[in-house]
């Protein structure tokens, strides 16, 4: 009987030393519970499935290892696609420099010089607001220097947008100091108007309008936030409400004009300026095609010396090839300012370029390169993303 027992558990060692070869992974470990199992007395049919082969309790070791295969199989194949859009994602979103982009990217740039328009409840400090009343406002910029002015308007509306009549008790124009300062300046008192002069575009309409000049009106030495403070009686009901603008007191570069080139593949517009104040430009203009549809955003933003200086405006070759914008192309609203770090104010402005400032030659689009942006941190963001989708590829499961 020993013999009998020791040569069954030899046959048994014997197949499942064949099944371990030949089965996948998921069904070794049942056959290392099966031999345990016998080698301890239990016998060999003790630590097998006990539902016979083709019925449906039959355990399936093979369905089992290739359900397991064919989920790694697709989570391998979901982490390569992943990799794979992060790269060519990567790649079209980069493929111009940060200077030259599509003005879709970038909506609210489209007309930097649109009025300010806001709509606020009619309310004073500490209060709730006036039920039934709001106030409509409108402002043509925030950042002010030298010689700038700014037009502001003011008027009530009921809740269906309907005229309301409104007094202004008092308008004063302040600074804000800083917090720490001991005391700002005296407030000057700047009168609104409703009779259709100097800012005021309608008379009798019932929206009063001023203007704001910082340097005319006692602020020329200050650099800083100035705040247009106003009294408001609706019908006995009473609000307040105030306009804030930054001023800079110096103007710290003047335009001397524009010209083109064909530079590297691009078209280049070199904006002549004339620098007080040497440091960090920043500058911004439109490029609008033939039918004055918008169609890219330039930008400066670079250090500039003293005296006559040029800041390049580049339209990428390839924005121009992908895009095939009707030519002659139009630069248009140019905005620029020299930036303070660390400070407040931030900036001082250059004046204003409203409407069409330069208008391009004509050119063949095949005058312009297809190359897409290079810069290194982009090729080194472009070969980390490669690694990530051939690494992702190698961890693929074999047939």
């Amino acid at each position: 009987m020993r013999r009998l027992h020791w040569a069954a558990l030899a046959a048994l060692a014997l197949a499942g030393a064949w099944w371990w070869r030949a089965a996948p992974d998921a069904a070794q470990g049942v056959v290392l519970a099966a031999a345990a199992s016998t080698a301890s007395g239990a016998g060999a049919d003790a630590a097998l499935p006990r539902a016979a082969p083709g019925s449906a309790g039959a355990f399936d070791f093979g369905a089992t290892a290739r359900a397991r295969r064919d989920e790694a199989q697709s989570l391998a194949r979901e982490r390569l696609q992943r990799a794979e859009r992060a790269l060519a994602s990567y790649r079209s979103a980069t493929r111009y420099p940060h200077e030259a982009r599509p003005i879709a990217e970038h909506p609210d740039q489209v007309r930097p010089f649109a009025l300010i328009t806001a709509d606020y409840p009619l309310r004073q400090r500490g209060s709730a607001p006036v039920a039934g009343v709001r106030l409509q406002t409108t402002q043509e910029r925030v950042f002010v220097s030298g010689q700038e002015t700014v037009a502001v308007s003011i008027a009530a509306v009921d809740e269906q947008g309907r005229r309301l009549p409104l007094l202004i008790t008092r308008s004063v124009l302040i600074d804000a100091p800083d917090p720490r300062a001991a005391s700002g300046r005296p407030p000057v008192a700047l009168p609104f108007s409703d009779d259709g002069q100097g800012a005021d575009l309608q008379a009798g309409d019932g929206v009063w309008s001023a203007r704001v000049a910082p340097a005319a009106q006692g602020f020329a030495d200050y650099a800083g936030t100035l705040r247009l403070l106003l009294e408001l009686n609706q019908d006995g009901r009473r609000g307040e409400f105030a306009f804030e603008l930054v001023y800079a007191p110096q103007v710290p570069a003047q335009w001397a004009g524009v010209r083109e080139a064909v530079q590297d593949g691009s078209l280049v517009f070199l904006l002549g300026l004339q620098v007080a104040q040497p440091g960090r430009y920043v500058i911004s203009a439109r490029l609008d095609d033939a039918q004055g549809q918008p169609f890219a955003l330039l930008q400066f933003n670079d250090e500039l010396g003293s005296g006559a200086q040029q800041a390049r405006l580049v339209a990428f070759g390839k924005l121009l090839r992908d895009g095939r914008p009707a030519f002659p192309l139009r630069l248009r609203d140019v905005e620029g300012f020299l930036l303070y770090p660390d400070r407040h104010p931030d900036r001082a402005m250059l004046p204003r370029l409203a409407g069409t400032v330069h208008t391009s030659r004509v050119y063949p689009l095949t005058r312009f390169s297809e190359a897409e942006w290079q810069s290194e941190e982009r090729q080194r963001y472009l070969d980390e993303l490669q690694r990530d989708v051939d690494r992702a590829r190698r961890a693929l499961p074999g047939p």
